[in-house]
């Protein structure tokens, strides 16, 4: 897939490296800021090698860490537009149960965080759960609070609209009108004054996959040599999953990421086709489904397997090459990424124009692992 058109001068406003769900928000919105952008992919699109694949993702406000949960509001927002603007539904609410035990820090921190935001939903007693859900079983005596909110997003379907939109410049530039929370969306059409033709012009989206990046010169003018070309812009976003250090080593830089499926098998992500022997993951879901739910069979339907990036402490990664400022990295995503993916993108897009960032970046920062050098200002 080759689409988008050559810059003025082959010369990008940005680059960005990794096609999946991140870079490819990152990219929706540099366009959307009429940035000439390009947006490379290593494999033929779409492919199962990375983390964006598959039929769903969770979507939920309750985090028990309040820097999720502020930015959570934003991304149910960005998920409608982008619904309106491809005109196909995204999300499915079905609302979401938390267990845990009262005593839990971690539990009260859901309750107290969903509270806080004034999230649809309520707390329920062992024995209240029991009632209203005969299905579950809690075999540890846990309580659970509710998020109405939560749902699923169509993960294939939801990477494949904002690719489209990237490509065709469909977008809404006109605000939509947003409740705290998404209660069923419908599409809503883009304005008629504006053609797909003339938002395209403005916003200057490409995509090339099947170009596996092999080397970067940085610089005031990145380079960026592919199997398919050379491309150069002023700035570079660098949304790789788990080949971000592959890409980094050469630029001196090596992030703390552990590359496994789940939280259990280590992965190999050259390897990818291949899956694990024995998974202890899935182990842990038959165990879990035969203890809480007794009354389903707890043999899995279908396994896929889906590549995580984890960091130490399960924060992102989003933030300027220590070194090259013009060169920013979001990277990390430790397995609970996808729902923020629009604010993710928001904020890579700023962070590689310069601006000031829409939330605090503390918790995304370098800095945070000593042994690494602080980002470049």
């Amino acid at each position: 897939m080759a689409a988008g058109r050559e810059p003025h001068g082959s010369l990008y406003d940005t680059i960005v490296v990794g096609a999946g769900i991140q870079g490819s928000f990152a990219a929706y919105h540099l366009a959307k800021r009429g940035q000439e952008t390009l947006l490379l992919e290593q494999f033929p699109l779409p492919h199962s090698r990375g983390s964006s694949h598959g039929q769903s993702r969770i979507i939920r406000r309750a985090y028990p860490q309040e820097h999720y949960a502020l930015m959570m509001a934003e991304s149910y927002q960005l998920w409608e537009r982008l619904e309106a603007e491809a005109g196909t539904r995204l999300y499915r609410q079905t609302g979401m149960l938390v267990l845990g035990a009262d005593t839990d820090p971690e539990f009260q921190r859901y309750c107290q965080s969903l509270e806080r935001h004034g999230v649809p939903g309520e707390r329920l007693t062992p024995e209240a759960l029991c009632g209203r859900f005969p299905g579950i079983r809690p075999h540890g005596g846990e309580a659970a609070v509710s998020d109405g909110t939560a749902g699923i997003l169509h993960a294939d379907r939801a990477l494949r609209a904002v690719q489209r939109q990237l490509q065709a410049g469909n977008f809404l530039l006109h605000p939509l009108p947003v409740g705290p929370y998404v209660a069923g969306l419908m599409p809503v059409p883009a304005p008629a004054e504006l053609s797909p033709q003339d938002a395209f012009r403005r916003c200057g989206g490409a995509l090339r996959d099947g170009h596996k990046v092999t080397d970067i010169k940085p610089g005031v003018v990145v380079t960026v040599t592919t199997s398919g070309g050379v491309y150069r812009a002023k700035s570079l976003v660098i949304t790789a999953g788990p080949w971000t250090n592959q890409l980094l080593a050469p630029l001196g830089l090596q992030l703390p990421l552990q590359i496994c499926y789940h939280w259990g098998s280590p992965a190999d992500p050259e390897e990818r086709d291949r899956a694990p022997e024995a998974s202890a993951d899935v182990q842990i879901l038959r165990d879990f489904v035969s203890k809480y739910l007794p009354g389903l069979v707890p043999e899995p339907a279908v396994v896929e397997h889906c590549m995580y990036t984890n960091t130490p402490d399960e924060d992102f990664i989003l933030d300027r090459h220590p070194t090259f400022s013009n060169i920013v990295i979001g990277a990390g995503f430790s397995g609970h990424g996808f729902k923020l993916a629009p604010v993710v993108g928001r904020l890579l897009s700023q962070l590689s124009a310069g601006e000031e960032p829409s939330y605090t970046m503390e918790p995304f920062r370098l800095r945070r692992f000593s042994a690494l050098p602080p980002a470049a200002l």
